[in-house]
């Protein structure tokens, strides 16, 4: 009896231990993604606000960083840090990001194909991405009119927020691409991340930041900045990096990490009704 209760300790302690299955993964996920699409429309509509608001900290610690360092060849190894802090907030502080709505409730929708199921994620992508988008210019502005810094800080947010509009449409995409992959990826990671949620959040969001992959929420605070600068229009914002990084966002988070995590799950799990 004695040596059956060892091994059953032993047993409890090895699944303790393992790491959990995709499916497990999945599922966590896919309920989250659920309780989203069923939160009232001024409730996402406040968090996606506060989500655009603190994804500004980003763009401003990036910018903070490059005023204290000189212009050395890796500069950037240290300043990206910054842009993770935006990140930080907005993730641990559960508000609305629209690129992690390129996974939660997208899972849901693949699981349960009706086309209520499409307009909830349609309204839920466009309450979050409107309120994002008027959180970052929001910040921007804040920073633009009232200028809580010295001039040196000021130059520094001018020349990080004209970085935007260095790449052409296809290159915005690409990068686009890689960065929606990349925070979806994150979201993936973070229900069973536990105590490393904050190392996770921050090491995904810093090779984002380095490669210049294009995020949707957080470059709108610099390329708002630079066209309220005057060093943009708005044929630029737009064309030059708005419609291409959303794009590339998108299908990057929904291609390369909710369909294909979807796949290798699906099979296992019971369909629900379709169109």
């Amino acid at each position: 009896m004695e040596e059956q209760e060892v091994q059953r300790h032993e047993k409890q302690d090895a699944m303790r231990r393992s790491s959990p299955k995709a499916k497990v993964i999945y599922e966590a996920i896919r309920r989250e993604g659920e309780s989203e699409l069923e939160r009232a429309p001024s409730s996402l509509a406040w968090s996606g606000l506060a989500a655009g608001l603190s994804m500004g900290f980003s763009f401003f610690m990036e910018s903070l960083l490059h005023s204290y360092l000189p212009p050395v060849a890796w500069e950037n190894l240290i300043t990206k840090f910054g842009y993770s802090i935006g990140f930080l907030i907005v993730i641990l502080g559960r508000q609305q990001l629209f690129t992690e709505n390129t996974l939660t409730p997208v899972l849901h929708f693949l699981h349960c194909k009706t086309m209520n199921n499409f307009w909830r994620v349609a309204r839920l992508w466009g309450i979050v991405l409107l309120s994002n988008i008027v959180g970052a210019v929001l910040f921007a502005a804040l920073l633009h009119y009232l200028r809580p810094f010295d001039d040196n800080v000021r130059q520094a947010l001018v020349e990080t927020s004209k970085k935007v509009y260095h790449l052409g449409f296809t290159q915005t995409v690409i990068g686009a691409i890689f960065a929606g992959w990349l925070i979806a990826l994150m979201v993936w990671l973070l229900p069973f991340a536990e105590g490393g949620r904050v190392g996770v959040i921050i090491i995904i969001t810093y090779v984002v930041g380095l490669g210049g992959f294009a995020h949707i929420i957080a470059g709108s605070v610099a390329a708002a900045f630079a066209l309220m600068c005057g060093n943009a229009t708005l044929a630029q914002f737009f064309f030059q990096f708005f419609f291409p990084a959303l794009c590339g966002n998108i299908f990057g988070g929904v291609s390369f990490v909710a369909v294909i995590n979807h796949a290798q799950v699906s099979s296992d799990r019971e369909p629900c009704d379709i169109f």
